[in-house]
């Protein structure tokens, strides 16, 4: 479908109406959305996921109303689908929940004829770019006086050869579209000149060359990572916490968290408030720091304008993220809260083999890991209450990283 399609689809839209919303629309069903699934269904919010065909997690729980399959199109095939929902599966008025960062990128471009059918809960274009391109990013870092790490935009092989940034380095793509091998890695190690040329051809072969960013890699070790994740109303935070991502897959790079845990962070809080007013961000946000070994300073690595991947944690620390955005669209303040420290969050697909090939390098103590499996501790994915997506995960898994290998496009 065309833009044009999307245009006819707008004759006569339904404007949503005050107050709190009909429902839930989940844009996809991998673990992040299934925690907000499992937030708005036990408070009996309605929810609706749509899911991609190889993250279904979210459609399977039992507080899902129902799934949808998204069409396999491009973006304004999905707006125009969006809209078909609202106008015809009586979803008008439904609040808007995108859960990553394709989602939330979909949503703000295409802002003002999405909002003309549904309650929006994340920001448009103006506010999300600055978060989803890590060039502006760093920009907006630099410009409020933020540390980031050295970063490099050589513009061939040759310059990117010529960087003069300690070793070793990462190579990653300043916006992550497509699936293929960088995407899927989400950035490749590089330990010299020779190998960050080679490197930078092949991925100028997958993406955008203007988008690739050559970064020192920040030393430090487990405890050295921490993130600020805040709900916000015009860049102002109405509910937040710190929390420091312990353990990540892969360990060095780090493409998702595996072991999370509740702690005082104070030093990432003003820099993290200044960013996201100059934003004037509006949703729920996670913005991910590393301490720098070397002279001990916090510098800013992301900002995931989105759900993010161990949010369900905040829910046991007693900040339940998902139902203070639903509070907060409904036209009710949030519930003043106060976070919990020292509360564990464990993906134990992605964790265990994290963690026995920390323990085999020596990076990490048997006793330290014995503890992060005790105390209060949230499940990414297993809930007594909602068990079908926890059994499902492994075969999922499986499935889907099978298919991935097949086509060449990484894991």
């Amino acid at each position: 479908m065309t833009s044009a399609t999307i245009q006819a689809a707008l004759a006569g839209p339904v404007a949503p109406s005050a107050g709190a919303p009909p429902g839930a629309l989940l844009l996809g069903a991998d673990y992040r959305a299934l925690g907000a699934v499992r937030s708005l269904g036990r408070r009996g919010v309605d929810v609706v996921v749509l899911r991609e065909r190889e993250e279904p997690l979210a459609a399977l729980s039992r507080y899902a109303t129902r799934g949808i399959a998204w069409p396999a199109e491009d973006d304004a095939a999905r707006v125009a689908f969006l809209i078909d929902l609202a106008m015809r599966d009586a979803l008008a008025g439904w609040a808007l929940i995108p859960s990553t960062d394709k989602t939330a990128a979909l949503v703000a471009r295409h802002h003002d004829v999405l909002a003309g059918h549904f309650v929006l809960t994340s920001p448009d274009w103006s506010v999300l770019r600055w978060a989803y391109d890590k060039r502006l990013t760093y920009d907006l870092a630099a410009r409020l006086d933020i540390a980031v790490p050295r970063t490099a935009r050589p513009g061939d092989a040759t310059e990117a050869a010529a960087v003069t940034l300690d070793f070793p380095a990462i190579l990653k793509p300043a916006v992550k579209e497509g699936h293929n091998r960088l995407t899927a890695a989400k950035a490749w190690r590089v330990d010299g000149p020779d190998e960050l040329a080679a490197r930078w051809k092949e991925a100028a072969s997958l993406v955008d060359p203007d988008v690739l960013l050559v970064q020192e890699i920040v030393p430090g070790g487990r405890d050295s990572q921490f993130s600020y994740v805040a709900l916000c109303d015009g860049g102002e935070p109405r509910a937040a916490l710190t929390a420091r991502r312990t353990r990540q897959y892969p360990a060095d790079i780090g493409r998702a968290s595996t072991y999370v845990e509740t702690v005082a962070c104070p030093e990432i809080v003003e820099p993290s408030q200044r960013l996201l007013r100059a934003m004037r961000f509006t949703g729920l946000v996670e913005v991910e720091y590393k301490r720098d070994a070397r002279d001990g300073v916090l510098k800013l690595l992301d900002i995931n304008p989105r759900l993010w991947g161990w949010h369900s944690l905040c829910g046991r620390a007693g900040v339940d993220f998902p139902y203070l955005l639903w509070r907060q669209v409904s036209g009710e303040p949030p519930s003043v809260v106060r976070p919990r420290n020292g509360v564990g969050w464990l993906r134990l697909s992605t964790d265990t083999p994290t963690a026995l090939r920390e323990l085999a390098r020596g990076r990490l103590g048997w006793r330290e890991y014995a503890r992060s499996l005790r105390g209060p501790r949230e499940a990414a994915i297993f809930a007594r209450d909602d068990p079908m997506p926890g059994l499902s995960e492994l075969p999922l898994l499986a499935f889907v990283l099978g298919r991935r290998l097949l086509r060449g496009q990484g894991v």
